[in-house]
């Protein structure tokens, strides 16, 4: 049986500017961190793979040191407070409905469950976080046929392909029948990095990255009103105005990329 995975942020919906930038501004807000990213800030930020390692980037001696932070302890909790607090300010913003549903994803969620194709979503956000993304983007009947893999549960967070092999692990699945879905150049090295094909559909903030190895890279996944425009075609699948069934079933026929390469687990490490 095939698989089809999605990853987070930037392809269930438009979550980064939207989203997590403005929680993580109210949760920096919260506890009186004297800083506020800026939106240009912020599309540096995002290259970071998730949200307590973002979080973490800005404790430089001198802050930690004026935030009353003396040591790797208290660094280490306060990180969690301000993490925790932001994933409660993001459920909120994802619940009052600021951040769509990407085009096609429903549309091709429905397709791919009607055919018999298993569901999953591999991200580096909060657990909590990715589920609340994914009800509000295919409704609680779809969200219920998938398999969540997120956050913490891994030794090393994308473009470590560590995500993407617990998943193929959980699933008992053969790289061959699974496609993924990524926005960034980090999500497609992980993919890659697992011996998955992959397929790309750029966000606000990753369209000028560096996708090579993707199978097909489209603006967006195309609907009605919204057609998928066809930024690389290596695979040379046919895209009619939008990515649909017949395309991923083409991708999956296709060679894999690096298919004897894929990489084993990163050695475990301390989470934060």
């Amino acid at each position: 049986m095939p698989a089809l995975i999605f990853d987070c942020d930037g392809v269930l919906a438009d979550t980064e500017q939207f989203g997590h930038l403005p929680a993580f501004n109210r949760t920096f807000a919260d506890f009186n961190v004297p800083v506020q990213w800026s939106v240009e800030e912020y599309a540096e930020k995002v290259k970071i793979g998730g949200g307590k390692e973002r979080m973490r980037s800005i404790l430089t001696p001198a802050l930690a040191a004026s935030l009353g932070l003396a040591d790797d302890a208290a660094v280490d909790a306060a990180v969690l407070d301000w993490h925790k607090r932001k994933t409660a300010v993001y459920k909120e913003l994802v619940e009052s409905g600021v951040m769509p549903a990407r085009p096609g994803i429903a549309r091709l969620v429905r397709e791919a469950h009607d055919a018999g194709w298993r569901l999953a979503v591999a991200s580096t956000s909060a657990e909590p976080a990715v589920r609340a993304v994914l009800t509000h983007a295919v409704g609680e009947s779809l969200a219920a046929h998938f398999a969540v893999f997120a956050g913490d549960i891994v030794p090393a967070k994308k473009p470590a392909p560590d995500i993407y092999l617990l998943a193929l692990k959980e699933l008992e699945l053969d790289p061959d029948d699974a496609v993924v879905v990524e926005d960034s150049s980090n999500g497609l090295r992980a993919a890659l990095g697992a011996g998955l094909r992959t397929l790309v559909t750029v966000s606000g903030y990753t369209r000028e990255e560096d996708f090579t190895g993707a199978s097909l890279v489209v603006s967006s996944l195309g609907d009605p009103g919204e057609t998928a425009e066809v930024l690389a075609n290596p695979a040379g699948v046919d895209v009619p105005g939008a990515v649909n069934l017949t395309t991923l079933q083409a991708i999956v026929a296709q060679p894999r990329a690096g298919a004897d390469n894929a990489t084993a687990p990163s050695t475990p490490t301390e989470t934060p």
